[in-house]
């Protein structure tokens, strides 16, 4: 039993820190009404996209808004406001009124309640289910259309994510596996090769996991996201990052893995 209770307070640990990862797994966008949209946030301006795309208030202006809100978050270089975080939820949960079977709707609520959840206490957000809730939208998205490349990004980091912070006993008690993690990463792949933002949270998550007998694959995800056409600030940000985490596999593996930790 106590060590029952210790692993839940690892995972709920853990679902607050995964946060930080999956915001980048969602790199293509719903269609906003307006193409000035679109423009705006592929420059970097988040915060005036979401408010234009707030008053379009259709349900894929109001994802694109949650999606904008959170691309600032974690771009930034500070820790994320907790209040664009809440207005993030705010957006996708009106997204879902709308249309409550909205894919991109549905992800990124995903992502905003599990950043939301990154500054309470962890038996808090355990019992808050924001973690559980953002596999369950991110399965619902996979239901209705099972190639959908980002929900199985978003499932890839997820399960590694906590297999990291929950351990065996953590893993098994949210159904969560290295192997599983492997496999949505592979459907991604295979659906998206080019795609930055996958190839980049992968193998930040596996290296943040082990580097033990998993740098050939890190290195692997790592040269794909490096090899990719960056199409957006975004995708230029996650390029920048996997460069420092190469380079640094280069170094000593521990301080790589400690950066693959640490690293948004």
């Amino acid at each position: 039993m106590r060590e029952k209770a210790g692993a839940f307070k690892h995972v709920a640990a853990g679902l607050c820190a995964f946060a930080i990862a999956l915001a980048w797994v969602s790199p293509a966008f719903p269609h906003p009404t307006s193409p000035m949209l679109a423009e705006r946030y592929a420059r970097g301006d988040y915060l005036e996209a979401a408010t234009l795309a707030e008053q379009a208030a259709g349900a894929d202006d109001l994802a694109f808004a949650a999606r904008a809100l959170l691309a600032h978050c974690f771009t930034g270089a500070a820790e994320p406001d907790a209040r664009v975080v809440e207005r993030a939820v705010r957006d996708a949960e009106a997204a879902l009124r709308l249309d409550p079977q909205h894919a991109e709707g549905r992800l990124q609520l995903a992502i905003a309640l599990s950043l939301k959840s990154r500054n309470m206490d962890v038996m808090t957000a355990w019992s808050a289910g924001y973690g559980e809730k953002a596999r369950r939208l991110a399965e619902q998205v996979l239901k209705a259309d099972p190639g959908n490349v980002y929900a199985h990004g978003f499932l890839a980091v997820w399960n590694l994510e906590v297999a990291r912070r929950g351990g065996a006993v953590g893993a098994w008690m949210l159904g969560a596996s290295t192997e599983s993690g492997r496999s949505h990463y592979e459907k991604a792949l295979a659906l998206a090769p080019e795609d930055i933002g996958v190839h980049w949270q992968y193998a930040r998550a596996l290296a943040a996991l082990d580097l033990k007998g998993r740098t050939p694959e890190v290195r692997a995800a790592l040269d794909r996201a490096l090899g990719a056409a960056a199409s957006d600030h975004v995708e230029q940000v996650m390029q920048a990052r996997a460069q420092q985490l190469s380079d640094a596999l280069a170094g000593d593996s521990d301080a790589a893995q400690r950066l693959a930790q640490a690293i948004l």
